[in-house]
């Protein structure tokens, strides 16, 4: 299985270099002549956006449905270029509504399509560790199946072109849920003087636990560490998405709204290219205790 990846970030060129380990045969493109060079150090054939050779599978990681839809039509564009038979794999969170399109723009082009959202990080794209969640036809995913069970440690089949996307939505709304609720129960806490890491230790024995408060507040909030890999201004970007297909979906306003409006309310806290987790630690930020008043 011939593989280009395009898209060469933390996300991408982890990957890239995973699925070479795993020996596939890996081609990696990027516009900027930077993460080429990088990927290229690390010894990952590259090719310029001009020079794609002719692979099996197109595997796209890129920040937005733009860019994807950019990649796919424009000139030269993998509609033009990719031979017939091969896969647009999308790993990107993109909108479930342009990816229909462009499924089956893909599709009538005599080639497949997959959305492939990931979960997990650099940390689980360089270590084959990640979350895939599929959004295609069952046979695709037969026909890939080498090279998922290579990426991710679990995949899930949700549905048609674009189911993927959908579910990526929920989940990262979800997160971002978490996030916001977690770390104003733990500064309740910490404003009572109970120990934040003594606080999630119980939460986490109880029914309140999530992935948030078993993982991101140790490894990247209460460590200060805040380098996750995944930045503020792309979980607003899915908030902003998931909202968007809420609407069209003619959903009842409710929480979803108001967790986008409570991580849009101050741009600069955290800023866009800081890491997500770093909306937590805001709200952490000035926890310190403060004597209960008797009522």
């Amino acid at each position: 299985m011939r593989i280009c990846v395009i898209g060469l970030g933390q996300m991408g060129g982890n990957m890239a270099l995973t699925l070479q380990s795993a020996g596939f045969d890996v081609t990696g493109s990027d516009l900027f002549d930077s993460a080429r060079q990088r990927l290229a150090e690390q010894g990952l054939p590259v090719a310029t956006p001009d020079e794609l050779p002719s692979c099996d599978v197109y595997l796209l990681s890129l920040p937005t449905s733009a860019q994807v839809r950019e990649v796919i039509e424009t000139a030269p564009g993998l509609l033009g270029l990719a031979p017939k038979g091969s896969v647009i794999v999308d790993t990107s969170t993109s909108d479930p509504v342009v990816s229909r399109e462009l499924a089956a723009k893909v599709e009538a082009a005599g080639l497949a399509w997959l959305d492939a959202p990931v979960s997990g990080g650099p940390k689980g794209a360089a270590t084959g560790r990640l979350g895939m969640l599929l959004g295609g036809e069952t046979a695709t995913i037969e026909r890939l199946a080498p090279m998922l069970e290579a990426m991710s440690a679990r995949y899930t089949h949700v549905g048609g072109s674009g189911s993927g996307h959908v579910v990526k939505l929920t989940n990262n709304y979800l997160c971002a849920a978490h996030l916001l609720t977690t770390a104003e129960a733990v500064a309740m806490a910490a404003r009572a003087g109970v120990d934040p890491a003594a606080c999630l230790a119980g939460v986490n024995s109880g029914s309140g636990r999530s992935a948030v408060s078993e993982v991101n507040f140790p490894e990247w909030i209460l460590s200060g560490r805040f380098d996750s890999g995944f930045t503020t201004g792309l979980m607003r970007k899915d908030l902003r998405l998931a909202r968007d297909a809420a609407e069209r979906l003619d959903m009842p306003p409710g929480l979803l709204q108001a967790v986008v409006e409570a991580w849009h309310a101050d741009p600069e806290r955290p800023a866009d290219g800081d890491d997500f987790n770093r909306i937590a630690g805001a709200l952490l930020a000035d926890a310190t205790p403060v004597e209960e008043s008797a009522s």
